[in-house]
């Protein structure tokens, strides 16, 4: 492996400006700045009380910032070791180990297994794999009914499941949405 790192800067919260730094892993795209500042305004700026899923943490930008926004429990799941290496490296340099959970799980057992729910599911797969389509009959296990689903995706979405697409956005090669159970789509 080489010891090549990359970096992404926390946007908002307790750790605004603090850089992640994450291995140069094949598939693993941090979800830009400007996508994650405009994901925050659709979730509000504070998370507080507020649980959330990253089921494909890779860079960790997202549960990291979740994190950074108050949120009262963060779970972090991938499948890579310097991916795992690096999420877990960041947490200490954040103090953050008693706000994330970092899991090495595959996110479909990981899915089928969990017996809790969360407010928030963060999905960004690695693009061409099918994984939402294969996530999505198991959203009801892992998020509460009133929860939202975020997914980044290499072309539009209109559902993940019974959660529609409600609000969506593209940053070059990458679609974006905010899914609500059951509710219709509507513009960014």
């Amino acid at each position: 492996m080489h010891d090549t790192l990359n970096a992404v800067r926390i946007i908002g919260g307790d750790w605004r400006r603090r850089v992640l730094r994450f291995p140069a892993v094949p598939g693993l795209r941090p979800t830009p700045d400007r996508v994650r500042e405009t994901l925050f305004n659709w979730l509000g700026q504070d998370l507080s009380g507020l649980s959330c899923l990253d089921l494909f943490a890779g860079s960790g930008a997202l549960g990291f910032e979740a994190a950074s926004r108050g949120a009262a429990r963060v779970v972090m799941v991938d499948n890579s070791p310097p991916v795992l290496a690096a999420l877990e490296h960041n947490a200490s340099v954040l103090g953050a180990e008693k706000r994330l959970e970092i899991v090495r799980a595959d996110a479909v057992r990981f899915a089928s297994s969990i017996g809790l729910r969360f407010d928030v599911l963060f999905l960004d797969p690695p693009f061409h794999h099918g994984w939402i389509d294969r996530l999505a009959p198991l959203v009801p296990n892992v998020l509460a009914a009133d929860g939202v689903v975020y997914a980044e995706a290499e072309h539009a979405l209109e559902h993940c499941g019974s959660w529609r697409t409600v609000r969506h956005g593209r940053a070059g090669q990458v679609f974006y949405h905010l899914m609500r159970r059951g509710e219709a789509d509507g513009a960014e």
